[in-house]
């Protein structure tokens, strides 16, 4: 039997018992469309996250007060023991160390902002000029925080894009004057709209110097010091210089995590994939329960195709012949069923972009074929022992149906 005759033998065979062959391509299509859908969750979670962290900078080097238990980074190393406070006179010393080419203190703390007698409660961050750089942020209107010395912070604040519509709406809120913390500041500036990084988002963000929010907080602390090294190979060396300078400033007491960018980058990557995999391993499960409904619905098959297959016998089919066939039929339907579940995972993910458009919730390409090789191994696997069950059958009892 030629392989075109094998071809349409199955799809005559399929299309004979259509709610038979679409419960199989159902269970099929379901198992794939799994995969394909928890896949893009895991593997947009990933990319998420890395997005996030990519936001903030580039060439990053992180101070964090405190010392994490472990050398090197995990997600852990951002709760840190025994604090120890961070100056901005640490973060000044920083900008000596060759390497390094941008440092940015920073406060972070909530309060309330009245302007016009309009009141409303934000995150406000206390920094630098060069944190608009160093976070790679635009300005819509005005400028930037002024250079001054960190220790003498300017009555200014730069508002986000939402905290601007909000309080002034279409009005031009440069040179006005807001009352922050019960100080009077002066906007200078405001962000372009849809600024992100680390979850966070710049349009509901107030910033100003971080002498003037150490003063607001009653405070001498800072959240975080944000370090840029020149290039991406320095990295490691102003990592190594940041803790011994930090450290004997501290009286030689290593009490801060000194964290990199791509570290984070890295371990979070790795994480986030190896969830992925294991997400598609569990999906992958639902290909084998549908590997034995392929199965069933063969035996099935061969017990009311009996008559048939003892007639293709007697004209001459060999056993090999009949294996094939059937190993032919349920592979058709379990490929037929594998590409409807990869539409449907398709579709799946796209539903979840449409309501969720920051999450990049697509398939790799990796899961869209581990799916359908997988959907066709298990079609084929338990298509063996109905297969073989129809070769072995004796053509003179086949055509008696016994």
């Amino acid at each position: 039997m030629r392989l075109s005759d094998s071809l349409r033998y199955a799809r005559d065979a399929a299309s004979g018992t259509p709610l038979r062959t679409g419960l199989l391509m159902l269970s099929m299509a379901i198992g794939v469309a799994a995969v394909v859908v928890l896949t893009a969750l895991g593997d947009g979670a990933r990319r998420y996250v890395v997005g996030e962290f990519s936001a903030i900078g580039s060439n990053l080097v992180i101070v964090l007060p405190g010392r994490s238990e472990t050398r090197g980074f995990n997600p852990a190393n951002l709760i840190t023991s025994t604090p120890r406070d961070l100056t901005v006179e640490d973060a000044a010393a920083l900008l000596r160390i060759p390497g390094v080419e941008k440092v940015t203190p920073i406060v972070i703390g909530t309060t309330e902002i009245n302007a016009g007698g309009k009141l409303r409660e934000s995150m406000l961050v206390g920094t630098n000029a060069d944190f608009i750089k160093v976070r790679h942020l635009k300005l819509a209107l005005g400028r930037f925080l002024t250079r001054d010395d960190l220790g003498h912070g300017s009555a200014e604040v730069v508002l986000g894009a939402l905290i601007r519509e909000e309080l002034f709406g279409t009005e031009n809120p440069l040179g006005k004057t807001v009352r922050i913390g019960g100080r009077r500041l002066r906007v200078v500036g405001v962000l372009t709209e849809g600024g992100q990084g680390m979850g966070m988002t710049t349009d509901e963000l107030l910033i100003i110097p971080v002498a003037t929010a150490q003063a607001m907080f009653n405070t001498n602390t800072l959240f975080r010091i944000l370090i840029e090294a020149h290039s991406r190979e320095q990295i490691g060396d102003v990592k190594a210089r940041v803790l011994k300078l930090i450290t004997q400033r501290h009286e030689g007491e290593e009490d801060v995590t000194v964290i990199t960018q791509d570290a984070v980058l890295q371990t979070f990557d790795k994480i986030l994939s190896v969830l992925t995999l294991g997400v598609a391993g569990i999906a992958a499960v639902s290909l084998a329960v549908a590997g034995i409904l392929v199965m069933n619905v063969m035996l099935v098959s061969v017990t009311q195709r009996t008559a048939e297959i003892g007639l293709l016998k007697a004209l001459g089919a060999t056993a090999a012949t009949i294996r094939n066939t059937f190993l032919l039929e349920a592979g058709l339907l379990s490929l037929l069923g594998a590409f409807a579940g990869i539409a449907l995972g398709h579709l799946g993910a796209a539903i979840l972009r449409h309501f969720y458009p920051a999450f990049p919730a697509y398939p790799p390409n990796w899961a869209v074929l581990a799916g359908l090789g997988t959907a066709l191994a298990a079609g084929l696997i338990f298509g063996v022992m109905p297969a073989r069950r129809a070769a072995r059958l004796d053509a003179v009892q086949a055509l008696s149906r016994r």
